[in-house]
């Protein structure tokens, strides 16, 4: 009798466990249409536009590692050409030079009270191998219109918001729109780089006590088969990981190699990355805006996904090993590790007097700096090296960003419009410039209004980088929209 009744309570314990669980399910519902209210979407000289960035991609401004590579005209000659290229716009917004080439727009709002809007787009590129040339279907600094598309690097990434930001404020100045709350265009000039340009925007705008509503910035899009569901997805970037690179040091006396000691300063830095890529790292986590990302996606799913998405505070360890069946998608689980450059002796048959190595991190949300250095000291134990961060910097890891703010749900809406797809929140695995906003900003969020198959994201950094006009037109419309959506 009593085993029966163990039985019996374990049945309905289970019956109740279910039904909380299929509840839950049931609970999950495609999102309300937030489409309504919008600006129509204005008509976009297309043909203009791509001719304007084709024009843009043939100045190189073409960040190097070794600044004394760059060429600084280029620069120059690139705002020139902004001024000249966008008169109206120029008329009625000014313009100011910071930190060796970063600029900041400034167009008065109406109403001082109202907290402005940051929208922000980079001016640097990053450089084309040589050895890569011969890939390119276009000449990569050419601006070629062809295939419905311009080609050139920083098609994309980042001049196409640049051009995409002044057409549209150059559309709006021309039929006399006036913002009744201030609106900051900034373009830092070494995002690919270093982000000195926006880390002396925003001490600037701090230093005036702008406070925005919102900043927005590149960072994600709306991918046509986005890997959780296969279908397409409009992503907004509520966070980004941080970004840190710890030098590992080894010294030993040197000398010839026909000799060597039982440990060289090689030897060392080599146990002491091994050490730190093996346990300096964080286990997988089901959390955070990885986890709003597959939530905001679920009920595209089937039932049995989306039960179990429902029911995360059971399945996140299943999830999570399901998410880190890809590199890209591990990466959005946790703080990442990296060994990137190693170094020694310049000659076969010295041994190195000094050994170094170098590990990059990207820092997820909830973990920080110091946790990855105790941790990374920790794994490499009484191993006889030195761990400093790379020339003193870190970024820490972005605060994350409410989903439920104005300047969200604005972003959602015309997302939405352009994409026709679910939208969702989403995490930033790379770095933008956005992250030095955060101290001037409510909220910062990373997103491009242009469609991209995941193939399309190898070209970013890569060969045959180009923006096809239909995303070029979208983006257009989409600052626009946002202008007088947010600020009209």
């Amino acid at each position: 009798m009593k085993s029966k009744t163990v039985l019996l309570g374990f049945a309905g314990a289970a019956a109740l466990l279910a039904a909380v669980m299929v509840g839950r399910t049931l609970l999950l519902k495609p999102s309300a249409d937030i489409r309504s209210d919008l600006p129509a979407a204005p008509k976009v000289d297309v043909a203009l536009a791509a001719q304007h960035l084709g024009e843009a991609v043939r100045f190189r401004t073409v960040s190097h590692q070794d600044p004394t590579d760059n060429d600084p005209k280029a620069w120059t000659d690139l705002r020139a050409w902004l001024t000249t290229t966008y008169p109206r716009f120029h008329a009625i917004a000014t313009r100011e030079i910071v930190g060796g080439g970063a600029m900041i727009y400034t167009w008065k709002g109406a109403d001082p009270n109202l907290a402005p809007i940051i929208l922000m787009a980079h001016q640097d590129v990053v450089p084309v191998a040589e050895e890569t040339r011969n890939q390119w279907k276009a000449d990569p600094f050419g601006g070629e219109i062809k295939d419905g598309a311009v080609w050139g690097r920083g098609a994309t990434d980042d001049k196409g918001s640049l051009i995409g930001l002044m057409e549209a404020a150059e559309m709006l100045a021309a039929k006399g729109f006036t913002p009744h709350r201030t609106i900051y265009i900034v373009s830092g000039q070494d995002e690919e780089v270093s982000g000195a340009g926006a880390r002396a925007i925003a001490t600037a705008l701090k230093a005036r006590g702008v406070h925005a509503a919102f900043a927005l910035d590149e960072g994600m899009a709306i991918i046509n088969k986005n890997p959780v569901t296969g279908t397409p997805a409009a992503i907004i970037g509520i966070a980004e990981k941080g970004y840190a690179t710890i030098r590992i040091t080894a010294r030993s006396a040197g000398g010839h190699s026909s000799a060597p000691p039982k440990d060289t300063a090689a030897v060392s830095v080599a146990r002491a990355v091994v050490a730190i890529n093996d346990h300096g790292g964080l286990p997988k986590r089901y959390s955070g805006p990885m986890a709003q990302m597959v939530q905001g996606l679920a009920p595209q799913m089937s039932f049995p996904m989306k039960l179990i998405v429902a029911n995360d505070w059971l399945f996140g360890p299943l999830l999570a090993n399901k998410i880190a069946e890809t590199d890209q998608g591990a990466a959005t689980l946790h703080t990442t590790t990296a060994p990137t450059m190693l170094s020694g002796s310049p000659k076969e048959n010295a041994l190195p007097a000094i050994a170094t190595a170098r590990i990059n991190y990207r820092i997820a949300p909830g973990d920080s700096s110091a946790a990855v250095m105790a941790r990374a000291k920790k794994a490499v134990g009484k191993l006889p090296v030195e761990l400093s961060f790379e020339g003193g910097f870190v970024s820490e890891p972005s605060p994350v960003s409410s989903t439920g703010s104005e300047g969200y749900r604005a972003i959602a809406a015309l997302a939405a419009d352009i994409s026709h797809a679910p939208v969702t929140p989403g995490l930033v695995t790379a770095a933008t410039d956005s992250r030095h906003m955060r101290d001037v900003a409510d909220d910062t969020y990373r997103f491009q209004p242009i469609i991209f198959e995941l193939r399309d994201i190898e070209m970013i950094h890569g060969v045959n980088e180009h923006l096809t006009l239909t995303n070029l037109s979208a983006m257009v419309s989409f600052y626009a929209r946002l202008m007088e959506k947010t600020a009209g």
